[in-house]
């Protein structure tokens, strides 16, 4: 049974326990059965046995937000095992550790090691020849971490993947390499959005998906927008130190998963970076004059759920796939951004706006004019077209409130940290 809705504003819960509820519900047997179970399809299938879904009660079953905050509806992940799926995971091994791209190498989570049946297969799985993977995350095996130094900090890894060598008919730890999967925060709580779909699967099990599509609002309850700039600040020391870890010969490198609205959105971020398509169908990211070498330990994967897939799980398709390293990023994050932010401190709707009209309020004398950038119309004799140019000249605060709306920060600036009000 799949449904559209009217496609409202808001922020909506779209998948829980993994089934899609938004912007139509696809609702099944199987999925009611593992919403009713507080089950993890993606665990599970991980693990091969059954999982529950790990996070707390406010937000249970809770995988992807809908959202327009890029300008168009978009799923924004909030739970790292939503993308822990074969082909994203199978990808990234085949790119860091150079493997051909039809090969299938055999993947498995750490925690499966208990069992002597998975060794025996994996003894012989190497002795025939197969590349074989082991790996661990926080809630299935264990994080792994890099210990902290006198001039380090400690830091560990969403998901560390270990490559297992066969030596005289006996296993052997490999290289290691790191998959980074990129959430995002939100605003506000999916308590009472969780709350609606609990009581509305206990009081409608036979009619889930049908009284979940009459009843959208459900799960915009309480929902609010992403934290971008938050996430942003977070993740990018992070990502930078990471892409570093594959000069190590025992690092195959990293890879930083991440969907796409969350690339879309950092965008402005990362100085709005210029991709140069390469013939392998991956794409580079890199500073002027820098080339990627035959051997790229550090890449950006961006995908997202396929939303108009009609089945559930929506399945995860890549989009992207982006090589780079810390020096680039660097560029774009510390050199391009700031250098376009600057621009904009006198501009028409710019700082220095913001500065006289906030002013106003408290000296309206003092804030009478500013010195800004103004667009100035113009006519060029060759063509006899109308032509804008840029002239710097005192203007009064009046008029530019008439050219712009801009009074000061959105929820989305970059900012310090709120102080802890309790």
């Amino acid at each position: 049974m799949a449904r559209k809705n009217n496609g409202s504003a808001g922020n909506f819960v779209s998948e829980w326990f993994g089934h899609r509820v938004y912007p139509q519900v696809i609702s099944t047997p199987i999925s009611v059965a593992d919403q009713q179970a507080d089950r993890c399809p993606f665990l599970t299938r991980a693990t091969g046995e059954e999982r529950k879904c790990i996070k707390a009660e406010a937000a249970k079953g809770v995988c992807t937000i809908n959202s327009l905050s890029n300008g168009s509806r978009q799923d924004w992940l909030v739970c790292p095992y939503r993308a822990l799926n074969d082909d994203l995971v199978s990808n990234s091994i085949r790119q860091l550790f150079r493997l051909p791209a039809i090969s299938h190498p055999f993947v498995i989570p750490a925690v499966t090691l208990k069992r002597t049946e998975v060794r025996s297969d994996i003894a012989a799985r190497l002795a025939k020849g197969q590349h074989v993977f082991i790996y661990f995350d926080k809630k299935t095996s264990g994080e792994l971490s890099i210990p902290s130094t006198e001039r380090s900090p400690e830091f560990s890894f969403d998901v560390t993947v270990i490559e297992l060598t066969d030596r005289d008919g006996v296993p052997h730890i490999g290289k290691f390499g790191i998959i980074e999967i990129q959430t995002m925060d939100f605003h506000g709580s999916y308590r009472d959005a969780v709350r609606n779909l609990r009581e509305g699967l206990r009081m409608h099990p036979a009619r889930f998906g049908d009284t979940v599509q009459d009843n959208q609002w459900w799960l915009a309850d309480g929902v609010e927008g992403p934290n971008i700039a938050n996430v942003f600040k977070r993740t990018f020391y992070q990502m930078m130190f990471k892409f570093q870890l594959g000069q190590h010969e025992q690092c195959a490198g990293c890879v930083l998963a991440i969907p796409q609205s969350v690339w879309d959105s950092w965008q402005r971020h990362l100085g709005a970076p210029e991709l140069k398509a390469e013939v392998d169908g991956t794409y580079s990211l890199l500073a002027p004059g820098r080339m990627r070498a035959d051997f790229c330990p550090a890449w950006i994967y961006v995908f997202e759920p396929n939303i108009s897939a009609g089945v559930t799980p929506s399945p995860i398709v890549m989009k992207r796939m982006i090589g780079t390293d810390a020096p680039s990023i660097s560029h774009w994050a510390l050199e391009v951004a700031p250098a376009a932010a600057l621009s904009n401190i006198d501009a028409e709707a710019g700082f220095l706006s913001a500065l006289s009209r906030r002013l106003k309020l408290f000296w309206p004398d003092l804030a009478r004019t500013v010195v800004a950038d103004v667009s100035v119309e113009g006519a060029s004799k060759a063509s006899r077209q109308r032509s804008r140019t840029l002239r710097r000249k005192e203007v009064r605060v009046k008029s530019l409130e008439e050219r712009s709306e801009y009074s000061g920060p959105s929820s989305e600036a970059v900012g310090g940290e709120e102080p802890d009000e309790g």
